[in-house]
């Protein structure tokens, strides 16, 4: 099976990028969004990880 990384169009919060890797690596999604809340206050890098991701991962086609 050839899996891709989308972000999703059903756990979508902001852009659908935390809910596409948790679908993605099958984990809930809010994991990854703690995660990213967590780089985002601890170091910075968090952030610069969300947005990148906006822009670079496509839409679920329908």
């Amino acid at each position: 099976m050839d899996k891709k990384l989308y972000k999703s169009r059903e756990n979508r919060v902001i852009c659908g990028v935390c809910g596409g890797i948790g679908e993605y690596f099958n984990i809930d999604p809010t994991v990854i969004r703690l995660l990213c809340l967590l780089l985002i206050c601890g170091w910075g890098s968090g952030l610069l990880f969300y947005i990148v991701a906006a822009v670079i991962m496509p839409d679920r086609p329908y």
